[in-house]
């Protein structure tokens, strides 16, 4: 495995896929709805497809959607860590110890207060799970993309995604736990575990393994498969929100407003999480080339881990699912945002304190 890659090697900005991902999920959206409603059977089928609480066919979807992602990590960036220790300080920080806990708390107030009233009762534990399921999971692929978009520092990207992912395999169960603990959400451990097995611990040594056999062969090959794989993941993705939403449109259509109350968390939290991390870095003294991914990775969310986590601990018609999905549904369009604004700010950011 290569120590780490050169800077040049860093993801290209957004394809137009990648851009227009909004729009795509909204239309798994409005086709897993529709397809729910006129042809049943064949979705009941498959979410019957199940091993320990596993549902296999998401399972295969998952490992399509994560694999390519993960293989873009090359752990070898770890030893760059202590070049950028203040960045990698706060991202952590806001990470770890700020982000889970303040959706947590946001859940409590809107899930369970402000918005009580106009969401199903018994869901709403199961909301406030899915969101702290969303936060619990750092951003991995695409914050290649964000920080390219800001011209932010490629060692520092690769370094801080490399040790986000690492604490994720051994911190996300223990986390996810103790705050739907917190929130007085009946933990399946088992259940849990198994999840981080198949869908982060697996996965990650797949990948390493892949990448590892590419680049043997070349940057050339790698560069390739990556291209390969790149639709493969994106098509996982939309056809797993496909399978959740022909199991969650009865609950849509009977309450469409659940999807923009659930946004309004999501929302805060990366508006809080992002302008967090920024301020920080200032007030530490990086560079702005550090402090925009720090921003960045702290306020999106590894969408796909949540939905697959979700989807075994609480099931396809669950709040939980839901929740992760809206995620998903509003990443790109906030994240793009929050890009313009660290972009536009470079001037304020750059007269020090």
């Amino acid at each position: 495995m290569n120590a780490i890659a050169p800077p040049q090697a860093a993801p290209a900005p957004m394809n137009l896929f990648e851009r227009w991902l909004t729009l795509w999920v909204a239309l798994a959206i409005v086709a897993g709805v529709a397809l729910g409603q006129l042809a049943p059977a064949p979705f009941q089928a498959l979410g019957a497809m199940e091993v320990a609480r596993v549902n296999l066919p998401v399972g295969v979807l998952i490992w399509v959607m994560v694999i390519p992602m993960l293989m873009k990590i090359d752990f070898g960036a770890l030893g760059q860590v202590r070049r950028h220790w203040r960045g990698i300080g706060v991202t952590l920080l806001v990470n770890w110890a700020v982000k889970p806990f303040s959706m947590a708390l946001l859940g409590a107030v809107f899930i369970h207060g402000l918005f009580a009233r106009w969401l199903p009762a018994d869901q709403l534990d199961s909301y406030v799970a899915g969101l702290i399921l969303l936060a619990a999971a750092p951003c991995t692929a695409m914050v290649f993309v964000w920080s390219r978009l800001t011209d932010g520092d490629p060692y520092f990207t690769l370094s801080q995604v490399a040790l986000n992912d690492l604490i994720m395999v051994f911190a996300f169960a223990p986390l996810v736990g103790l705050l739907l603990g917190l929130s007085s959400i009946a933990v399946p451990w088992a259940t849990l575990l198994t999840s981080v097995g198949l869908y982060i611990v697996v996965p990650v040594l797949l990948a390493q393994a892949a990448r590892k056999t590419l680049l043997a062969r070349g940057p050339a090959a790698f560069d390739a498969a990556m291209a390969r794989l790149g639709p493969a993941s994106m098509a996982a993705l939309l056809l797993t929100l496909v399978l959740l939403f022909a199991f969650q449109g009865e609950a849509i259509l009977a309450q469409p407003l659940v999807i923009a109350l659930l946004a309004v968390p999501i929302l805060i939290q990366v508006f809080f999480n992002s302008g967090l991390a920024y301020l920080l870095n200032r007030l530490a003294g990086e560079k702005h080339s550090v402090a925009c991914p720090s921003a960045l990775i702290g306020a999106s969310n590894f969408f796909e881990l949540a939905v697959a986590a979700a989807i075994s601990l609480f099931g396809f018609r669950s709040g939980a699912a839901l929740a992760t999905v809206v995620g998903v549904l509003i990443e790109v369009p906030v994240m793009l945002l929050v890009v313009r604004l660290v972009n536009r700010s470079r001037g304020w950011y750059e007269t020090r304190c």
